[in-house]
């Protein structure tokens, strides 16, 4: 791994938020409580951005070196159009603002069956590990192209910034 991203790996798979947050390539706090916005965390500096087009506001930015961390802009409204667009399942919507004790996170969801709206869920942290409860408030495919669907859950605003997965219940990880 590149030494400019290295600074924010704690162990494999697992973000320096706050770290991130400081270097501005994640959204603070007070930005995620205003609502929605889009969350990059591809931590691996490869030739890629295919996020940089998908955003037809240009709220996405990579510039010159297609190799650096994407940086969103605050303006960001999380409409999702960016999450199928990436290679690595590395873009997240997450918004603290869903409700008074619950925070959503859209993710990309490239298996089958599809989950149901409403159904309880397990939220997996980026360790794969079981971290609380949640459930699936919607489920889309933003492209007919594109294999990938984006699937929202609702789940306590303390785990927004752990959780990057779900297991189904009946398909409970071991």
């Amino acid at each position: 791994m590149n030494e400019r991203l290295d600074k924010y790996v704690l162990e494999a798979g697992v973000l320096d938020i706050p770290r991130l947050q400081k270097d501005g390539l994640y959204p603070s706090d007070e930005r995620l409580s205003k609502g929605p916005i889009a969350v990059f965390e591809c931590a691996q500096e490869i030739p890629c951005n295919p996020c940089e087009g998908a955003c037809k506001r240009g709220f996405v930015e990579i510039g010159e070196d297609i190799t650096t961390i994407p940086v969103v802009r605050e303006q960001c409204t999380g409409c999702g159009l960016c999450l199928p667009s990436c290679p690595g399942l590395s873009i997240f919507v997450l918004n603290a603002a869903y409700s008074d004790h619950e925070a959503s996170i859209t993710l990309p969801y490239e298996l089958l069956p599809l989950p149901e709206e409403g159904e309880a869920v397990i939220a997996l942290d980026r360790r794969g590990r079981p971290a609380g409860e949640a459930r699936v408030l919607q489920v889309r495919k933003l492209s007919l192209q594109d294999p990938c669907h984006s699937v929202t859950i609702a789940l306590a605003k303390n785990l927004l910034h752990e959780v990057r997965y779900f297991a189904r219940k009946t398909h409970e990880p071991r």
